[in-house]
């Protein structure tokens, strides 16, 4: 049975919110701040947090930033805030979804299916002749999940993986944000831009010794991103 995590300072959200879920065949482990949040996170095995950002003791943010240090499940938050600022805060400390107050309960847990279906995919063993893909010094073990760069080990959330693997398997093609965004989310590319451009963001910060000037991941202005052949 898949257990997801719901944390929120509000119980009466965290109540219903649990009624859709159990309705849908989940197990769910509840929390009202962030400390619990982690402590559930580091104790329960949840394939996927959800995250109240304002929240008693430790806020959603820093809950994601502690959790990042030692897992790399899903993460959505939901907030009343709806600017863009805010949704850009939540995806550059590694969340992988954004969902703002009021919301419809279905559509939570539309979103949960669809992260938690990336999130199994990426971890599944997967039935092919080639599972090492290479870029010069940048390696992806897609057995594993292991990146590394010039021998190094790299740290990607699953959201960052799918994205590399797929550019890295399509070396020298270019990738529009929104082919990128319909190939990952698997959903209608409808306001990505901002979205996609955090995690290529966040994927050069790691593979990339100075992310100004890349030797991988080459932006192509006014149509998309690629890998660059070695």
């Amino acid at each position: 049975m898949t257990k997801i995590l719901i944390c929120d300072d509000e119980k009466e959200i965290v109540d219903a919110l649990e009624i859709y879920f159990m309705n849908e065949g989940f197990q769910v482990v509840k929390a009202y701040d962030g400390e619990q949040a982690v402590e559930a996170v580091k104790k329960e095995e949840v394939q996927l947090a959800i995250l109240d950002i304002m929240m008693p003791k430790l806020d959603g943010i820093r809950a994601a930033m502690k959790i990042r240090e030692f897992s790399t499940v899903p993460i959505i938050f939901l907030s009343a805030k709806s600017q863009d600022a805010d949704k850009i805060l939540g995806l550059n400390i590694g969340a992988d979804d954004y969902i703002t107050k009021p919301f419809n309960p279905l559509e939570v847990v539309a979103r949960v299916k669809s992260n938690i279906r990336r999130y199994t995919k990426l971890g599944a063993l997967k039935e092919e002749t080639e599972s090492i893909y290479q870029a010069g010094g940048l390696v992806l073990n897609d057995e594993t999940k292991e990146v590394t760069v010039d021998g190094e080990g790299v740290k990607l959330t699953p959201i960052e993986y799918n994205i590399l693997l797929l550019l890295v398997k399509n070396q020298g093609r270019v990738f529009s944000i929104q082919q990128i965004y319909e190939s990952i989310w698997e959903e209608e590319a409808i306001g990505a831009d901002n979205t996609v451009a955090v995690h290529i963001r966040h994927i050069r910060e790691k593979i990339e010794i100075n992310p100004k000037e890349p030797k991988y991941l080459k932006v192509v202005w006014g149509v998309g991103y690629k890998i660059e052949k070695q």
